[in-house]
């Protein structure tokens, strides 16, 4: 049985909305013409945090009780995950802290910090971000929220799907960005339950492909630490309750090179004018480079997250 299912969704959906936004779902004549689709793009950088990440967050920080609350939650992340459970946090009024890689882009962990959360920062070369999570929680009793591999987490996620498809309800696909796997898993176990002939396709950067490697292999499988510029999808491996999940709703993960992930952070910005992380680009990118079968006609792509640096954008832009 998978970790969760669509009533779980539901659930979520409701506990969340006094807090997370509803995006905007956006189109574009442009990139319609690019692909040869029609696209409809779940702007979850327009979300609380500037990312899908708080709506898993959310959704766990307010399902505790209160002397739960009252001890605090804990968070390991490179970033939006960090920045979410900080802001859901603040809003129930409870302490959070949160271990974050000394690499963090500077504008996620800046934004975690203005939302009152202690930052512990380690090397995510040589540390484990995991272990040192455990031992603050034995240390404060407080409330080790994952970023990924939890049913709480992975059911807020799969709220943005059930918001597309009531836009958007005659979709062929949809396509998420791939890292731990909660938001294609949440987002699939919803599309699946409101659409169930729509097929559904995770992107995952070609130098973080231990999704792609573990579909493969029939397992779940781990790399080393890659060194792909979609920080938020640096995964090492999958999750154990989303990689079940993946295997069973998802019919295939494409790879984009980094040129593409480039290329779509330009694309986004140039023609769309909208600003979009490496890692929220990576779904767009699969539509723009072919990635989709040619049958599919329309695509939902959702738009993980817009928090880059300005120097990184430049970059990236130049």
């Amino acid at each position: 049985m998978l970790a969760i299912n669509f009533a779980d969704i539901e659930q979520a959906a409701g506990r969340i909305a006094p807090w997370a936004h509803r995006t905007p779902v956006l189109t574009s004549k442009t990139l319609n013409r690019e692909t040869g689709k029609q696209i409809y793009l779940k702007a979850e950088s327009f979300q609380v945090g500037g990312a899908f990440k708080f709506r898993g967050a959310c959704n766990f920080v307010f399902s505790l009780s209160p002397e739960e609350l009252k001890r605090g939650v804990l968070a390991y992340s490179s970033g939006n995950h960090a920045q979410a459970v900080a802001l859901a946090a603040q809003r129930a009024g409870a302490k959070a802290t949160v271990v974050m890689p000394s690499d963090a882009p500077k504008a996620k962990m800046a934004a975690t910090a203005a939302a009152g959360a202690t930052i512990v920062q380690y090397d995510r070369m040589t540390e484990d971000r995991e272990a040192i999570c455990r031992k603050l929680a034995e240390e404060s009793g407080a409330t080790v929220i994952p970023p990924f591999d939890h049913p709480l987490t992975i059911a807020g996620q799969g709220t943005a799907a059930i918001e597309l498809l009531e836009e958007a309800p005659e979709l062929d696909a949809l396509v998420a960005c791939l890292g731990g796997g909660g938001l294609l898993g949440g987002c699939a176990v919803a599309a699946k339950a409101m659409r169930p002939g729509i097929r559904v396709f995770g992107a995952e950067p070609e130098l973080a492909n231990d999704f792609w490697m573990s579909l493969q292999q029939g397992k779940p499988v781990a790399i080393p630490p890659p060194p792909t510029i979609a920080d938020g999808l640096r995964t090492l491996c999958p999750g154990k309750l989303t990689f079940p999940i993946v295997q069973q709703h998802v019919e295939a993960v494409v790879l984009i090179s980094e040129d593409e992930i480039k290329a779509a952070v330009r694309f986004l910005l140039e023609r769309l004018k909208i600003v979009v992380e490496p890692s929220g680009a990576v779904g767009v990118a699969a539509a723009l480079f072919g990635k989709l079968p040619a049958e599919v006609k329309s695509v939902g792509v959702v738009i993980s997250g817009g928090n880059v640096d300005l120097d990184q954008l430049a970059a990236l832009c130049a």
